[in-house]
């Protein structure tokens, strides 16, 4: 029986939500406050955690920055529970982690179609990977049980270099990000008096090269070569894939990464989320520049979140929840699928 924790101020909001979850047969444990979650989570560890964001004494935010840090709750999956007026809310929610989040009030079959989806893709990856080519592989292949990852490529591009040999240099273009299987890498760029500056080393186990793929812009350092090594190329399409076409996957994919030495979880699951905000208006400036008249004051098209999301390269899911926050900032209207640019140098500003 699955043990689902509920933190929740509102009395009646947190019976009624137990009771339909123990009605479908989960154990459930409650609280009425952020801070008394936090210590049941840590003392009960829970499948999964629904957490209201506004609470006194702590609130939903604090919850999932305190869990986050605590090694035995990070991996918890985590659905907050907000109000329709608190947009921004979810927004910084999910840029710290959060899993989901459900708009109050919400319907029973709402609420436990999202605890069973979390539950389902979080048994998959409860195991940990060992830090080698074959343990990258495997987690590659259960990634791509999700149905938005089945084209994640099958074949290994692995290179063999020498010592001294350059994996890439400053200023050239990313083509994917490296795992080393074996040897040792040096992070390096150069001063105006050519003299070579060291400002990072890696080790078997260590990813590096991702930091330039997220930003979107070419590499400020060069990667060499300090012991002979055997490195595993994750190419750059595969990379956005698992970053942004499933959440959970990007969860752990960042936690993978995260175990290098340049940047921990939460800054690197920023750098995604404004990304994706990034590619989003970037395709909604594209659709501008190509479509709109020279008599239109303002650009408006009908276009699905699907085709949108092609022309992104992410989920659906991600479209809809960035375009509602771009909804919510006044950058554009939404009228069913029919969206229109209000701030179109806002957008621009955003993807450069």
């Amino acid at each position: 029986m699955k043990k689902i924790l509920i933190i929740e101020d509102n009395m009646d909001v947190r019976e009624n939500t137990a009771e339909i979850l123990e009605l479908a047969d989960y154990n459930v444990i409650t609280a009425e406050n952020g801070k008394e979650g936090v210590k049941l989570a840590i003392k009960e560890n829970p499948d999964l955690i629904i957490c209201d964001i506004m609470m006194p004494v702590l609130d939903g935010h604090g919850v999932l920055h305190l869990l986050s840090k605590n090694e035995e709750t990070s991996g918890i999956p985590f659905i907050f529970l907000t109000a329709k007026a608190e947009r921004s809310d979810v927004r910084k929610g999910m840029a710290m982690g959060a899993d989901d989040y459900l708009t109050k009030p919400f319907d029973d079959q709402e609420l436990l179609n999202a605890i069973e989806t979390r539950l389902k893709k979080q048994d998959l990856f409860k195991n940990k990977f060992q830090k080698s080519i074959d343990g990258v592989q495997d987690f590659i292949n259960e990634a791509r049980n999700f149905g938005s990852l089945k084209e994640l490529s099958t074949a290994r591009d692995v290179r063999h270099y020498r010592k001294k040999d350059v994996v890439f240099l400053e200023g050239a273009y990313p083509k994917g990000v490296y795992f080393i299987n074996k040897g040792k890498v040096k992070i390096f760029h150069k001063n105006d008096q050519g003299k070579e500056l060291i400002s990072g080393l890696h080790k078997s186990g260590d990813f590096f090269g991702f930091l330039s793929l997220l930003k979107d812009e070419k590499y400020t350092h060069s990667a060499a070569i300090l012991e002979d090594a055997e490195i595993y190329m994750i190419p750059k399409e595969d990379f956005f894939s698992l970053i942004y076409k499933n959440s959970e996957v990007a969860r752990k994919f960042i936690g993978i990464l995260s175990d290098s030495l340049i940047e921990n979880e939460q800054q690197l699951i920023r750098l995604a989320y404004d990304s994706v905000r990034k590619r989003v208006a970037e395709a909604l400036v594209k659709l501008s520049d190509t479509y709109k008249k020279e008599t239109d004051e303002r650009f408006s098209m009908n276009v699905s979140r699907e085709d949108l999301a092609n022309l992104v390269g992410t989920a659906k899911e991600t479209v809809i929840r960035t375009l509602s926050d771009f909804k919510e900032d006044k950058y554009i209207e939404i009228a069913g699928s029919m969206i229109t640019v209000l701030e179109y140098d806002k957008l621009v500003s955003l993807k450069n």
